[in-house]
């Protein structure tokens, strides 16, 4: 999902309809305690570990079973179809729970980019064998993070921590 406004940053979600279902998947913060409602299946820290121990400065990441994206009807130059094949739309569902739990908003992982939601959809598209760089912002958008997730999913599909 792209916002239209150039000086906002892009937030991104993925809508994956696979074999096991149609799922929302995306980076949020953390509403209240009932994650297993929203398909929570991974949380981190926003801004510092240290600030994070506070319900308050905490995202969740969501696999999210017909879940819904609410402002999806803001968005601009959405959908982009990704993939036809089934078994990459699984294998990105699959890797949900394994996306890495950095702090939101540092460069925690040394690419010169904080780590955001753009982060976390483009590392589910690298790691799902999808080539990230076809997707571009709209003109005059920005999407930062971006480079983030694809440098650490390829540091990890080579073995580096």
């Amino acid at each position: 999902m792209f916002s239209d406004d150039a000086r906002q940053p892009l937030s991104l979600g993925l809508v994956v309809v696979a074999p096991a279902g149609r799922f929302v998947i995306e980076q949020t913060p953390v509403p209240d305690h009932h994650g297993e409602r929203r398909g929570v299946v991974g949380e981190g820290a926003v801004g510092s570990e240290l600030v994070g121990r506070f319900h308050l400065f905490r995202y969740e990441i969501r696999r999210w079973r017909h879940g819904v994206i609410p402002d999806i009807a803001a968005a601009v130059s959405s959908p982009v179809r990704l993939t036809e094949e089934p078994t990459r739309a699984s294998q990105i569902v699959y890797l949900v729970p394994s996306v890495p739990d950095l702090v939101w908003g540092r460069d925690e992982g040394h690419t010169g980019e904080i780590w955001n939601s753009n982060s976390v959809v483009s590392w589910l598209l690298a790691r799902a064998g999808l080539d990230p760089d076809r997707i571009q912002p709209p003109t005059g958008g920005r999407s930062p993070g971006w480079r983030a997730g694809v440098e650490i999913a390829h540091r990890h599909s080579a073995g580096s921590p």
